[in-house]
């Protein structure tokens, strides 16, 4: 017999996470080797692109784990965008994290009305499409090697 409940519940969500953890770590020899190691801990990344006036013109937000570098959020102000902001923000963050944090690949997610042909651009790869996410949307998974 079990109680099923839905209520937000934080405690248990740490429990969950760190039992799934354990659960990973015991079922692949690669997260054996990952804990404890220096890739194991993630590590934020940013760059920040600053106008003549120290404003905002763009950002990219994203964080390093084991070997991967994940963009999270990538943003360039229309005033500024076409002018290769968002190709240099995405640049020096890929080199941070291949010369910094040693990662090999990248990755990030896109929807297809914001910048799929963008990173393609830069030499990404669609490893996955995820359609009606949200629905009317299709969402794009990129990687690429550095």
């Amino acid at each position: 017999m079990f109680r099923f409940e839905t209520e937000v519940d934080k405690a248990r969500r740490i429990l969950l996470h760190q039992r799934l953890k354990d659960t990973n770590t015991e079922r692949s020899s690669a997260l054996r080797t990952l804990r404890g190691s220096p890739g194991e801990k993630e590590v934020p990344l940013h760059v920040w692109a600053l106008d003549a006036k120290g404003e905002l013109a763009g950002g990219l937000a994203g964080r390093v784990w084991a070997s991967w570098l994940h963009v999270d959020l990538l943003w360039v102000d229309a005033a500024h965008r076409g002018a290769g902001v968002g190709g240099e923000l995405l640049a020096r963050a890929e080199e941070s994290a291949r010369t910094e944090h040693a990662c090999a690949w990248s990755r990030l997610e896109t929807w297809d009305f914001q910048a799929p042909g963008f990173y393609r651009k830069q030499g990404y790869e669609v490893v996955g499409e995820v359609p009606e996410y949200p629905p009317g949307v299709t969402e794009f998974i990129l990687t690429k090697r550095l």
